[in-house]
């Protein structure tokens, strides 16, 4: 079974997950409420700007804080019911465009200063990490730089593995359907060498079960 098959089943589930995606996607009491704080406020302060691309952007949670500063934001995901939820979230802005579009068929356009991965770079199978970065090498400019926020390993709650060291899950919705997903737990210092291995600037921090960073292309 090839990863392409994978990855449209990821896909079909995120579009039926969609209406239930901002109930279900944060734990009881929110404990991590405190540590994505602090990632908005650090994101803020990088202040990005340019023409920015936001990958897989689901319904919105980091595309109003995109959408502050840049001076053209391309927000894209494959599920177009995540993008109408997005867009209704995030209201009309005469320089935001929506895109249904795929992140692992990115195809080269005018350059972007940044693209944005908030919590993505999991759903990339090891098979496609290095091509999936020479995408986004290909879509950045020489000087641009990826950003990305992400799921590191923790205790609050866990997976039901498929496969843990292939990162393939399974998840089950409100309706009783049970879909495959990717899930791939990095840890930040091996993702930070995996990087810098592909020839990418790379520096990853953490903030409590999360981590977040930033890379400049090869040049």
């Amino acid at each position: 079974m090839t990863d392409r098959r994978l990855l449209d089943e990821q896909i079909a589930y995120y579009r039926a997950r969609a209406a239930e995606y901002d109930a279900t996607s944060q734990p009881p009491g929110d404990p991590l409420a405190e540590h994505a704080a602090v990632i908005r406020a650090e994101l803020a302060a990088l202040a990005l700007q340019g023409r920015v691309i936001e990958l897989a952007a689901g319904t919105g949670q980091w595309t109003g804080l995109l959408a502050t500063t840049a001076d053209e934001l391309v927000v894209t995901d494959a599920s177009p019911e995540m993008l109408a939820l997005n867009r209704k979230k995030v209201g009309e802005r005469p320089h935001v465009r929506y895109e249904v579009r795929d992140a692992f068929s990115l195809e080269a356009e005018d350059p972007y200063d940044v693209a944005f991965l908030g919590f993505f770079l999991s759903h990339v199978p090891r098979s496609r990490f290095a091509a999936f970065w020479g995408l986004l090498e290909g879509v950045l400019r020489p000087d641009g730089r990826a950003v990305f926020v992400d799921e590191g390993r923790h205790d609050l709650w866990r997976e039901d593995w498929e496969d843990e060291a292939a990162g393939v899950v399974r998840r089950r919705l409100d309706d009783g359907t049970a879909h495959r997903a990717v899930k791939i737990l990095w840890e930040p210092d091996a993702l930070a060498t995996a990087l810098r291995e592909l020839g990418w600037d790379a520096s990853v921090r953490t903030e409590g079960p999360f981590y977040w960073g930033t890379g400049s292309p090869p040049r």
